[in-house]
């Protein structure tokens, strides 16, 4: 039967169609990273219980997102994609569902950790596009599927402040069910179905490995000024989880089928990727916690601006979208320079962002500008990130080390929020009534972090070799390319 115009039709809009799906269902993915910012002041009256275990209800959700990332990856090599994408998305369904009928902190940690795990949606998501856009789609949609990390985090803030000032809290987990459910329906209609690439077990002692490590050494981080950084607690966790993940890479290079080969991710091209990952994570986090307190802080401080939560989040809202506005452009030089080059570029832009916001940070506009600079370096960067990791892992580990890399960027921002903290409260001013705040130059000392983090970032990238790589044609269909794509 010959293929009418209509069939045509269809099958030049269908990887369009799987796109555009994988983008709107990791940036739902992504919103529950900063779902509850707004809300956190509040939580300990809201959930009847004491700020520090009120904290863990935004912690464990970064916690279970940084577990999930990799293991998620790895599920989808060995199980299909499309079964695991389908599955995080129940996930994401089950935990808003957990939150939006409770109000104690018991079964909202469950559901904070339920949609934690949501976010092993995000990398499997761009590693499917190996395996259902054409070659000529594949930058560009990978492009924008990485960028939809960084846009949930920033729409999510304004999105929650709303909901929270003229709603019940219990809404904000109601808006997230339903994103869901829709994102459930679309992965299952939408995504088409393909076999897995590797037919290996799941590697459990490793998974289980992973995450006891991953958990202690960020939750040593993420809570090291609550606790004291020189307490048993904090201390026996990172020491503790340095050790288990010794132990872990250990385990998994005497394993027949590891959760994460370590002999791939050992190559130059591959780890110094990963290294980079968690220099720019560190250095895109700077503004997620620097610029919201700067906008709220009282205009009598000669330095604050007085904004109220909502307005904070309007202002933050932009350079979410600037990540996805500089999509296109990201897909351009990764096309005409290469991941390396784009990446390193990437990380140069994030540094003059955070430059122009130490020399000029008096206006809320002015801080608008520079997160719009740094973000549109987020957008540049976090496209290339994968792009590498892709064209230098064979199609059987493609997920588990696009994976590994999320990780990675997860660790540099948990470290940042960490050192961020502990700079910010180091010289502190007092303001009356009793109330002590950030320094001045405490706020202008986070920028220059994370510009040199960033400005850090690129070198490194700038010293992976420039070798052969796989195309991500080639690694996902190797009858279809004769010679390897440099890594330019």
């Amino acid at each position: 039967m010959p293929r009418t115009a209509t069939t045509r039709d269809r099958t030049a809009t269908a990887p369009v169609l799987i796109v555009l799906v994988l983008g709107f269902s990791s940036m739902c993915a992504a919103l529950m990273q900063s779902l509850v910012i707004p809300l956190q002041p509040e939580l300990p009256r809201l959930l009847s219980t004491d700020p520090s275990s009120a904290a863990w209800v935004v912690t464990a959700t970064l916690l279970a997102g940084g577990v999930a990332m990799p293991v998620a990856g790895r599920l989808a090599d060995i199980r299909g994609r499309k079964p695991v994408l389908v599955t995080s998305a129940l996930i994401l369904l089950a935990g808003s569902l957990v939150c939006a009928l409770s109000s104690s902190i018991v079964p909202v940690l469950i559901g904070r950790i339920l949609q934690g795990l949501a976010m092993g949606y995000i990398p499997v998501a761009i590693s499917f596009v190996r395996e259902t856009v054409p070659a000529s789609m594949q930058n560009s949609s990978v492009a924008g599927i990485s960028a939809t990390l960084g846009v949930g985090g920033a729409l999510g803030l304004p999105l929650a402040a709303w909901i929270a000032q003229d709603y019940n809290w219990h809404v904000l987990f109601w808006v997230s069910a339903g994103l869901a459910a829709v994102m459930a329906l679309l992965s299952v209609v939408v995504l088409p179905h393909r076999p897995p690439v590797d037919e290996s077990r799941l590697d459990t002692v490793g998974a289980i490995g992973l995450a006891v490590g991953v958990v202690a050494v960020l939750g040593g981080i993420s809570k090291g000024g609550d606790w004291g950084w020189g307490s048993p607690s904090t201390l026996g966790a990172i020491i503790g989880g340095i050790a288990v993940l010794l132990a872990w890479g250990f385990y998994e290079t005497r394993h027949p089928h590891p959760l994460v080969d370590l002999r791939t991710t050992a190559r130059r091209p591959i780890l110094l990727t990963n290294i980079a990952a968690l220099l720019i994570g560190f250095g895109m986090m700077a503004q997620s916690i620097v610029v919201p307190q700067l906008l709220q802080l009282p205009e009598a401080t000669g330095y604050g601006m007085g904004q109220t939560i909502l307005q904070a989040g309007l202002w933050m809202a932009p350079a979410g979208l600037m990540m996805l506005a500089f999509t296109p452009v990201s897909s351009l030089m990764l096309t005409r320079f290469g991941a390396r080059v784009t990446l390193a570029v990437g990380a140069v832009v994030i540094a003059a962002g955070y430059l122009s916001a130490a020399a000029f940070a008096a206006e809320p506009w002015q801080l608008l500008v520079s997160t719009c600079i740094a973000s549109a370096g987020v957008g540049i960067g976090y496209a290339a990130m994968p792009t590498l990791i892709l064209q230098n892992s064979p199609a059987t580990e493609a997920g588990a080390g696009v994976g590994v890399n999320a990780l990675m960027r997860s660790m540099g921002t948990t470290i940042a929020g960490a050192v961020m903290a502990l700079v910010l409260t180091s010289r502190m001013t007092q303001l009356g009534d009793g109330l002590s705040i950030p320094a001045e130059e405490m706020f202008h000392l986070c920028f220059l972090l994370g510009a040199g983090a960033a400005i850090t970032g690129a070198l490194v990238v700038l010293c992976i070799p420039r070798t052969p790589a796989i195309s991500p044609v080639a690694a996902a269909h190797p009858a279809q390319a004769d010679e390897p794509t440099p890594v330019r």
